[in-house]
């Protein structure tokens, strides 16, 4: 990283120009049948055929836009004294580990970002830590390569988002760490845990936020992402970010694959996103519009459904069916395994699961070339010849994890789109 990179996202599809991720390691395979619950996983994945699919998804990127590693900027950072000392006091009193300050002080800073991530193995060196049935002082981060959960890019502000679950909330702090303090990165960062009057339940997490347009944000309401979460996007970031209408989407809070508003929708073009049309059409799932001026809240209003009221904003949209249109059968499969959640990389350029066939067929169907990321890494396809593309990892363990590819990414600067 040579210039400094000032955050800009005001849209889902600009043409990508910086995105953080971060390559999944050891800490995917610390995860047991016994503690993969309470790491918010339903099953433990296999790590060697997973970064097989995630390198695709990571040589893709690379090769198109400026690809950074979290566990890279988190090594610059610490390497401040004043930002190491910041985060370890900040770790160790969120989870209860004073005792350990002085060992993590004692690390290298490039040691010391790979214990944030792949945790503190437990010396078992008295009667007490013998007897204890966990294996780490300070847990790993096996969620972490989720990138897009813990901040959100919405125009040239960083918010650190307050997770749902306290497994997840040191990757929230290390997103802050970063976009706070990187020399070379230029963004003002918005933290509700900074706030002066902390509520219990306001709580987002990125795969609910949309950045639809420069003035108009989309938000799930979701099990991750609550109501009094998206009144403090309404009061600090919309305000901040001169946003003038939020959208919020109400999603079931069963089964698990709803966890997020991007597992059911995601923008794909100036015209078009990929959509779960169950949900997304459906009148059982409250679709409310907030308009906000002078940031102050002008009105609430309740509307038909999403896309009802993206059409009244001036949004000329396609929804594509996400598992295509033959069958419900092959929707809900493929919603399952993220089939609706696409990242772009520019207007109709996107990557995606090769496991969501029908999905891919209907993208296919309504004009977009498939290529897979094999052929294109190895230099055997020109996306020139092309003006729309969708560029196919395999996904087949990936996606067992419960996400996809906009999932694993956090754009933070993107180029502005004429729509």
């Amino acid at each position: 990283m040579n210039e400094r990179i000032k955050v800009n996202v005001t849209s889902e599809i600009g043409d990508l120009e910086a995105v953080l991720v971060h390559t999944p390691g050891i800490e995917v395979e610390s995860m047991t049948p016994e503690t993969a619950q309470r790491a918010l996983y339903s099953d433990i994945l296999n790590l060697s055929v997973a970064l097989d699919e995630y390198v695709q998804m990571r040589g893709v990127l690379e090769k198109l836009t400026n690809t950074f590693e979290v566990r890279d900027l988190l090594s610059d950072v610490l390497n401040l004294d004043h930002v190491r000392t910041s985060l370890i006091d900040k770790v160790c009193l969120k989870e209860g580990l004073e005792d350990i300050k002085e060992t993590l002080h004692d690390l290298q800073y490039n040691e010391l970002a790979r214990v944030f991530i792949e945790g503190l193995p437990m010396k078992k060196n008295n009667l007490t830590r013998y007897l204890d049935v966990n294996r780490f002082t300070l847990d790993p981060l096996p969620n972490f390569f989720f990138t897009r959960d813990a901040a959100s890019a919405i125009h040239g502000n960083v918010l650190v988002n307050k997770m749902a679950n306290k497994v997840r909330e040191r990757e929230a702090d290390i997103m802050e760490a970063i976009f706070t303090n990187h020399p070379n990165i230029d963004a003002a960062t918005i933290n509700p845990d900074r706030s002066s009057k902390p509520v219990l339940e306001r709580r987002m997490e990125g795969g609910d936020i949309l950045v639809a347009r420069k003035d108009v944000l989309i938000i799930g309401l979701s099990t991750r992402t609550s109501s009094q979460g998206i009144d403090y996007i309404l009061k600090k970031v919309a305000c901040n970010s001169n946003i003038k209408h939020i959208i919020v989407q109400e999603l079931p809070k069963s089964p698990e694959s709803f966890i997020h508003l991007d597992m059911i929708f995601t923008f794909i073009d100036v015209n078009k996103c990929m959509v779960y049309k169950p949900v997304v059409e459906s009148s059982r799932y409250l679709t409310i519009h907030i308009e906000v001026d002078n940031c102050k809240v002008v009105s609430i209003s309740e509307g038909k459904n999403l896309s009802q009221l993206l059409k009244s904003l001036g949004f000329d949209l396609q929804f594509l069916s996400c598992g295509g249109n033959k069958h419900i059968l092959n929707q809900e499969r493929e919603q399952w395994h993220s089939g609706a959640n696409f990242f772009a990389l520019a207007p109709g350029k996107i990557i995606g699961y090769e496991r969501n066939v029908y999905t891919i067929e209907e993208l296919s169907n309504n004009g977009f070339e498939v290529i897979k990321a094999k052929d294109f890494i190895s230099g055997k396809v020109d996306l020139d010849l092309y003006k729309k593309w969708v560029i196919t990892i395999h996904g087949a363990e990936l996606a067992r994890g419960g996400g996809g590819c906009r999932c694993m990414t956090m754009p933070f600067k993107r180029k502005d789109v004429d729509f």
